[in-house]
């Protein structure tokens, strides 16, 4: 049996060496290595892909999330409401730019953000929610969007776990993560569904004006060469990232596919188990796994993992300190016991071995292993 791994990179890449080799080639050959043609030519497939007007390259996810916020006019002290169970950069760059974060409870089932949090949670303050398709499930869009219309809110959508995820509205619409709010934002960090080999991230949105001001705010705030309008940052797409992006992208699909496979493995395997809660799904929404998140009840967590490592196989824990009890953003409003679903989940979240090289034989070792500790 091959070495298991959490992400298995390596083994992806032998898949399409000639096709990221190729790529890459013509990057240097073109000596093209910032704002190369592959650049634009993986913005352009990508829109095709996700169905956006406008797709922009950036640095990283959480650029994406900051120039998103930034070309919103949000303004110091505005209040944005975002899920206190994430990764730590959906509130840091809130907070980067004067904001205020408001955190909120999460679903027990789904670990997305509490539609009832997000109401309770509106003040004359509020000028916008970031919900986070955590995982790769995308959060109750239908919902959220009619809060915020309500209210008159922005939605960033951070979609960094969750590219090529489908959510389908009542009326039968179907929207790809990342595309129904006013901006979405995704990540490509190699481990990602849609990975590259450093950093990258994008911004999708269908509002020309709203694009146009995003494209400047990433180059330095210019439109016109040496011509600075507005407050920028330097945040781009390297060529060779583009390159790599380009020829994976149309094997999205099919790794999602091969998530999906591994996915119903560990659900079959597990649906039975008293201490162990395998992901809820929201039926509305499509869901790629980048992530496959159990929740470990009447068992300890860490010791399961501590005994998983021993036999080799990897786990993690995302995310163990919810964000209200982190130290940077500790705040009077909030304390210990104030997002009991959140807090909960921090002490019992276990994710197992997920990627698109998973085979039978190890997955099978994953979930024998996982039955005979609990």
């Amino acid at each position: 049996m091959k070495k298991i791994q959490m992400v298995d990179l390596a083994s992806q890449y032998q898949r399409i060496k000639a096709e990221i080799d190729q790529g890459i080639q013509e990057v240097i050959d073109s000596a093209q290595f910032v704002k190369g043609h592959k650049v634009v030519e993986f913005q352009e497939h990508l829109q095709s892909y996700t169905g956006a007007k406008h797709v922009i390259a950036v640095g990283n996810g959480t650029d994406a999330l900051q120039i998103a916020l930034m070309a919103l006019g949000l303004k110091r002290g505005d209040e944005v409401i975002t899920p206190t169970f994430t990764f730590i950069a959906t509130a840091e760059v809130v907070a980067l730019l004067g904001l205020t974060p408001v955190v909120v409870d999460v679903d027990w089932g789904t670990m997305n953000i509490s539609l009832d949090s997000i109401r309770r949670a509106i003040t004359p303050r509020t000028k916008a929610i970031v919900p986070v398709h955590l995982f790769g499930q995308c959060a109750p869009m239908a919902e959220i969007l009619s809060i915020a219309r309500e209210h008159n809110l922005y939605v960033v959508e951070d979609a960094c776990q969750a590219i090529g995820a489908r959510y389908t509205f009542p009326d039968g619409t179907v929207k790809q993560a990342g595309t129904m709010g006013d901006v979405g934002c995704t990540s490509f960090f190699p481990s990602k569904n849609l990975g590259c080999y450093g950093d990258g991230g994008a911004m999708f949105t269908d509002n020309d004006a709203l694009a146009e001001r995003m494209r400047a705010i990433a180059n330095h705030g210019m439109v016109v060469r040496y011509h600075h309008d507005i407050v920028g940052v330097n945040s781009r797409l390297d060529t060779i990232q583009a390159a790599v992006l380009d020829a994976k992208l149309p094997h999205l699909d099919e790794y999602i596919v091969a998530r999906q496979k591994a996915a119903a493995h560990y659900d079959e395997a597990f649906k039975d188990c008293t201490n162990i809660l395998i992901p809820s799904r929201d039926t509305a929404s499509t869901h790629v796994y980048h992530q496959y998140t159990l929740r470990v009840v009447g068992a300890n967590r860490d010791e399961l993992k501590a005994k998983l490592a021993e036999k080799n196989i990897p786990a993690m824990v995302y995310y163990p300190i919810p964000l209200h009890m982190q130290k940077a953003y500790q705040d009077s409003r909030y304390k210990e016991g104030d997002f009991p679903v959140a807090e909960k989940l921090a002490t019992c979240v276990l994710s197992l071995p997920m990627h698109t090289e998973l085979d039978e034989e190890q997955l099978s070792y994953i979930t024998d292993t996982v039955k005979g500790l609990i």
